[in-house]
């Protein structure tokens, strides 16, 4: 145990070492101006670059205003504007990094047809893509990261930075696809068997190229199968994709023996899918000596399972509804709800006949209730009002004030 300690202060001060060094070192511009002039113009982006190699973002981005304002038809504006943005890229930090995407999104809009706007909205992707958390953690700069990246590949497609940015898209729905399944491994383990099952098929269907989707299939089909015979179906199915698209898992013989408990029929291996599992186990980075040692301080995702090969998911992804949530039953086909107005004939059928809620029908049931129902509303339609004797009165009539004569008071007698 006393040569544990020494040993992590001699890592950790190779790794300060290591990052000091780089620092110091010049990094080379990607983008600089190689036609070889003397024009002032082309002067003052040489030494902006120049300064943004050394570290020195503030003094090239004065540089480069002086360049735009100076000299409004020149030929490097556009150069001029995309090493503003990159300035800031390289800079970093969140006001760095949200001052960049600025820069590099005026740039796609002015210039939308030059090769390096393809390059800006990747680095508009690489932005949120420095910014992600962990899988268990909060996914909102994945997100936007899967957003820029499926952006880059709809609006650039020819691009040469599309396949680049395509793999970068895998690394990114690895960690999404990650999280998704923590929480659907969290609630299966605690018995929540519906909620495992929406997580894990909604994961399944959108990723099925994320590196432990044969093990999120083989908890989904154990959910269904613990939610009884009414999910018998959807158990089947999963067990059956991982006999078929994930031929090489070590969960592929006991999805075979599940299925035949289940007598259902077991599919056939794809050997597309059994070549591509193939070469992700092939070509899967292993972890080295600093990622076993260090790897706790890495604020980022770990993309080292993230597959190589296989078209990522062009769409977001979408919670589907629960399976135990009852399906609503569709509406009846024939009715109508459409409401009619129309004016009243007669204004003066409220005054005259008698108001109809003051009589008390009869008891249902009766004889006598029975043989009036077909004749009670001829009877009441064919009397007058005045032959209707003790009715009480409409509702909307007050019965007749009789006045009282007033008393004329007498005269005193005369004593």
């Amino acid at each position: 145990m006393r040569h544990i300690a020494p040993f992590r202060q001699t890592v950790l001060l190779v790794c300060v070492c290591l990052a000091l060094l780089s620092g110091c070192r010049k990094k080379k511009y990607e983008n600089p101006i190689t036609k070889d002039t003397q024009q002032p113009d082309k002067v003052l982006f040489d030494k902006s670059v120049a300064d943004i190699e050394r570290g020195r973002y503030e003094v090239a981005r004065l540089t480069l205003q002086t360049l735009i304002n100076t000299y409004d038809t020149s030929e490097y504006l556009a150069k001029a504007k995309l090493a503003i943005a990159d300035s800031w890229f390289r800079e970093g930090g969140s006001n760095g990094m949200a001052q960049a995407e600025a820069e590099y999104k005026d740039f796609i809009l002015f210039y939308p047809t030059m090769e390096e706007s393809a390059e800006s909205q990747e680095k508009i992707c690489m932005i949120h893509f420095k910014q992600m958390e962990k899988p268990d953690r909060d996914n909102n700069q994945a997100q936007r990261a899967e957003e820029e990246c499926r952006q880059v590949l709809n609006q650039f497609p020819n691009s040469k930075f599309a396949p680049r940015v395509a793999q970068l898209l895998r690394n990114i729905q690895e960690a999404i696809a990650e999280g998704e399944y923590r929480v659907g491994a969290f609630y299966h383990k605690k018995g929540s068997f519906p909620a495992a099952a929406n997580r894990l098929q909604t994961l399944t269907d959108h990723f099925p190229i994320y590196s432990q989707a044969d093990e999120a299939l083989w908890q989904l089909g154990d959910s269904y199968s613990k939610m009884g015979n009414r999910f018998r179906e959807r158990a089947g199915q999963a067990y059956s994709r991982i006999v078929k698209d994930y031929p090489l898992s070590a969960r592929a013989e006991e999805a075979k023996q599940m299925l035949k408990q289940m007598e259902m029929p077991l599919p056939e291996a794809d050997p597309a899918a059994a070549a591509r599992m193939k070469y992700e186990l092939e070509n899967r980075a292993k972890p080295g000596i600093m990622d076993k040692t260090l790897g706790f301080m890495k604020r980022g995702p770990d993309a080292r399972l993230a597959a190589k090969s296989g078209a990522p998911a062009m769409t977001p992804m979408r919670p589907a509804i629960p399976v135990s949530v009852p399906v609503v039953a569709p509406a009846v086909v024939g009715g109508t709800t459409d409401v009619t107005v129309q004016q009243v004939g007669n204004s003066t059928a409220l005054d005259n006949n008698p108001d109809a809620r003051q009589i008390q029908p009869a008891s249902p049931g009766t004889p006598a209730a029975e043989s009036a129902a077909p004749v009670a509303g001829a009877a009441a339609a064919a009397a007058p009002a005045a032959a209707v004797t003790n009715d009480p009165l409409p509702a909307n009539r007050q019965a007749p004030v009789t006045k009282k004569k007033a008393k004329t008071p007498k005269a005193p007698k005369k004593k």
